[in-house]
């Protein structure tokens, strides 16, 4: 990495190229390009990420205001607004699905030596839940919700360790997400951790016969019977802890194994939950807690939707909404691929902001990243990104 490069082109460089062509080639992105490239349109979408632009022609705009640096963030020439509308129009969502998975594997081996939640739970931790994103239906009628309205839905499996996106789907916003659990390749020896929206006893089930654990909430109208109880101390917040099997007519039949239940208080809310899982060997408070870092996913739901350009779209064909969406989980990665390897200390959101503050400093990222937001501001007018304001 060279001293004097952009901080932006400092970030793509952690692209790994040979795996971008690779996915390129797989579907044939370059096929009929003679100018724009695909590393182009990645660049130019990745830079709107950054630097959050909201529309496309305010995409254009920013960068052709520094038509002197584009050389050297990447670029081989001036983008113009019908070769990247076209580009996200025709060019294969799926050059950027798998990108993002090759990321999303090598993120993933990063976090591996993060400490475990608890010392009895051995296994990968994923926390499975969705969202939804509302869309205009005269826009986007390929994505239908209700009869009034679209929506996208994004399903989601999160590497606890880490807070790295394991397996990801975008579906339309009326499928339910229990349906999510049928395209899931189970990991023996992993936990799965969900709400009470994905309790099928069925698919549980097909879980179970996986070798995997699964940890959710039970509904109030579940019919169980006792066998017997575990011994539990109260003061861990633990109010019981039951073996137990299901005894209605069909639910019986869908899992015909025994269950786990657990009773548990949250001592600072006082809240009472109560919990079921197929693992019978983790101690119950340690249960409580792979629930209780299930939040972990609602954290990052939340952290997309107020940090990646996913709620307004840069196009209104399905192909240019998945692109978007899947180079918003690339930049994710990229960030949480650099807040790893420079060791940074504060929050995801603190170095999001510090690189869209600094996006054409010219200096070592790793500088950069030793400053403060107010340190940042305070850089010099050619080293802050100076967004084109209309």
């Amino acid at each position: 990495m060279y001293s004097d490069s952009y901080v932006f082109a400092q970030i793509m460089e952690r692209l790994p190229r040979r795996d971008f062509d690779k996915c390129v080639d797989r579907y044939g992105g370059e096929r009929y390009a003679k100018v724009f490239s695909c590393r182009e349109q990645f660049l130019a979408m990745a830079f709107g990420q950054l630097a959050y632009r909201e529309s496309l022609r305010d995409i254009v705009a920013c960068l052709s205001s520094h038509r002197s640096k584009l050389y050297h963030l990447g670029f081989g020439t001036l983008v113009s607004f019908s070769a990247l509308a076209r580009a996200n129009e025709r060019r294969d969502w799926r050059i950027w699905r798998d990108l993002a998975l090759v990321l999303i594997g090598e993120a993933r081996a990063l976090y591996m030596d993060e400490p475990a939640i608890a010392d009895d739970i051995a296994g990968a931790c994923y926390a499975i839940d969705s969202t939804s994103i509302e869309l205009c239906l005269a826009l986007f009628p390929w994505f239908p919700y209700v009869s009034t309205k679209g929506a996208v839905k994004l399903h989601l499996g999160l590497d606890i360790r880490g807070s790295i996106p394991a397996f990801f789907d975008m579906t339309a916003g009326r499928v339910n997400d229990v349906n999510y659990l049928d395209q899931v390749i189970f990991e023996s020896g992993s936990f799965y951790i969900m709400d009470r929206g994905y309790v099928d006893f069925g698919r549980l089930h097909t879980i179970h016969q996986k070798g995997a654990y699964f940890v959710t909430r039970a509904k109030h109208n579940t019919r169980l019977h006792r066998r017997y109880s575990n011994p539990v101390d109260r003061r861990t917040g633990v109010i019981c802890d039951q073996i137990v099997f299901l005894t209605g007519e069909e639910t019986s039949e869908k899992y015909p194994d025994t269950l786990r239940r657990i009773k548990y208080r949250d001592v600072a809310t006082g809240h009472v939950y109560v919990f079921l899982t197929n693992n019978l060997s983790a101690s119950a408070a340690s249960i409580a807690l792979l629930y209780k870092n299930r939040w972990q996913i609602e954290l990052f739901f939340k952290w997309i939707k107020q940090n990646l350009k996913i709620k307004t779209f840069l196009g209104t064909c399905k192909n240019a909404v998945m692109s978007q969406v899947w180079v918003a989980m690339i930049y994710y990665l990229l960030v949480s691929y650099i807040k790893f390897q420079t060791r940074y200390s504060g929050s995801l959101l603190r170095l999001t902001w510090l690189l869209k503050e600094t996006l054409l400093a010219r200096r070592p990222l790793i500088d950069i990243l030793s400053l403060n937001l107010k340190t940042a501001t305070k850089l010099t007018e050619n080293e802050v990104f100076q967004p084109v304001l209309f």
